[in-house]
C-alpha cells in the first residue's frame, strides 16, 4: 500500500490506551510480534459489529490481540492458544494485569494438540482468530473449522506475507515453502464452499471468512 495512504489511515484510528500504547512498545521493545495498527483496527471493527461471545485465537503471543478483543466484545469469553514458554507467561501476566484473567483462557501447548482437546470437549466458537505459524495455516484451519459455529467469522492474519505470495520466486529462499503453503491456504479457502471469503491489502494482508449457515 502506498506509504501517504497508509499513514493517512492510521490517523483515522481512535488514539489507544495508555495500557495498549505500553503493549506496544513492549513488543517492538522485545521484537514480538503483533498485527499492524490498520489490520488489528479492521479486526475490531468486525468484531464491534458481530459481538461474539466464544472467541477463539491460535497464536497468543504476549496477549495482546486478546486484550484488544476483549476491548470491542467486553462481554466476551476467549481461548486463547500459545506453544511459546516465554510469551506464554508474558501473556498470563499482562492479562492478569488488565483484569481480563476470568475471561481468558490462556492455553500453554502446541496448537494442534489443543484444537484437538476442544474437538474433545465438544467446544464451539462464533469468531476464530488466527495468527501464528504461518506455514501451518492449512492444519489450523482443519482442526479449528468443526469448532466454528455455522454464521461464525474466521479471520486469518498475514495471508500477504510481505507481498511474496504474488510470486513465491521473489521471496528469500528461507521463505519460499512458507509462501508456498501459504498461497495454497489462500486459494483453498478462497474456493471453500462452505465458506464466504475476502482477502483485504490492509497490514501484511487479511483474509475474513464467514462460514455459511
Amino acid at each position: 500500500m502506498n506509504e501517504d495512504i497508509q499513514g493517512y489511515l492510521l490517523e483515522l484510528i481512535n488514539p489507544a490506551t495508555d495500557q495498549v500504547r505500553e503493549l506496544e512498545e513492549y513488543a517492538h521493545f522485545h521484537n514480538v510480534p503483533i498485527m499492524e495498527s490498520t489490520a488489528i483496527d479492521f479486526l475490531l471493527k468486525q468484531i464491534m459489529i458481530h459481538q461474539p461471545k466464544r472467541i477463539l485465537e491460535i497464536g497468543t503471543a504476549i496477549g495482546y490481540s486478546a486484550i484488544r478483543m476483549l476491548e470491542a466484545s467486553p462481554e466476551a469469553e476467549i481461548i486463547t492458544i500459545e506453544r511459546d514458554k516465554q510469551r506464554y507467561e508474558e501473556a498470563v501476566r499482562f492479562i492478569k494485569e488488565s483484569q481480563k484473567s476470568e475471561q481468558v483462557d490462556v492455553r500453554f501447548g502446541d496448537a494442534l494438540e489443543v484444537l484437538e482437546e476442544l474437538q474433545q470437549d465438544k467446544e464451539s466458537f462464533d469468531f476464530i482468530f488466527i495468527d501464528a505459524a504461518k506455514g501451518k495455516y492449512r492444519d489450523f484451519f482443519d482442526l479449528a473449522h468443526p469448532l466454528l459455529q455455522k454464521g461464525g467469522w474466521l479471520v486469518t492474519d498475514n495471508v500477504l506475507f510481505r507481498g511474496y505470495v504474488k510470486d513465491e520466486e521473489t521471496a528469500p529462499k528461507r521463505y519460499r515453502n512458507m509462501v508456498k503453503k501459504i498461497r495454497a491456504y489462500n486459494q483453498f479457502l478462497s474456493a471453500h464452499p462452505e465458506y464466504i471469503t475476502s482477502i483485504l491489502p490492509i497490514g501484511d494482508g487479511v483474509m475474513i471468512s464467514y462460514k455459511k449457515d
